[in-house]
């Protein structure tokens, strides 16, 4: 079998897994600042405002301690999408490497993605950090990934093998279609009409991105 990309750069949110971890964490701090964090993931996912306008602001509102995190990891582990760790699985048996990058927390993200086989260096995401009493200590605002197009950036600076696919739900991964050979919008979870008309092609399903790159 001939796979028709040799990398593939995944999302979390919404396309790894169900969930947008902000907006899980939000929800912890009562209805008014879910409401408002949703309402402002949802705008910079579809790209009407900069996700480094609002990234700094939702983490203050919601100051994720390491216990909610812990928490937000078995969020992760539960909502991982049907299929996905057998297609990441096949993929890598044919050779194509596959990478997460996301804006999301890399202390939640990461458990998850080494059960799913993935390197350190193969998950990009923003580290939180804690005071010694594990309160919110702020995060690295110096990642590109709080950025409106930081996936870009990381993308292009990870040479991966050619020709690639970057696979997301949002406006920050539409972005990485300049560092890639082709976009495939991932509409299993949450459907944003701007995504999918910058897209070169559309999965509605972990099963539909294994078709797509294996054929």
């Amino acid at each position: 079998m001939t796979s028709r990309y040799r990398s593939i750069v995944l999302d979390v949110d919404s396309t790894l897994c169900s969930i947008e971890g902000v907006d899980w964490l939000a929800n912890k701090r009562g209805p008014d600042v879910a409401q408002r964090i949703a309402e402002t993931t949802e705008r910079a996912m579809n790209g009407e405002i900069p996700m480094e306008a609002v990234y700094g602001e939702r983490l203050a509102l919601v100051r994720p301690s390491r216990g909610d995190v812990d928490e937000l990891v078995q969020a992760y582990r539960s909502s991982v999408a049907p299929g996905a760790p057998d297609t990441i699985h096949a993929l890598r048996a044919e050779g194509v490497r596959v990478v997460l990058v996301s804006g999301g927390l890399r202390q939640a993200i990461r458990p998850v993605a080494l059960e799913l086989g993935f390197a350190e260096g193969d998950l990009h995401a923003v580290d939180v950090r804690w005071d010694d009493a594990g309160e919110y200590a702020g995060f690295d605002d110096t990642s590109p990934l709080t950025t409106q197009h930081g996936k870009l950036d990381v993308v292009r600076s990870a040479a991966l093998p050619e020709p690639a696919l970057a696979v997301g739900d949002g406006a920050t991964d539409l972005a990485m279609r300049g560092a890639v050979s082709a976009f495939a919008a991932f509409v299993g979870f949450v459907r944003r009409d701007a995504v999918v008309a910058g897209a070169d092609h559309v999965c509605d399903s972990f099963g539909a991105l294994r078709d797509l790159v294996l054929g």
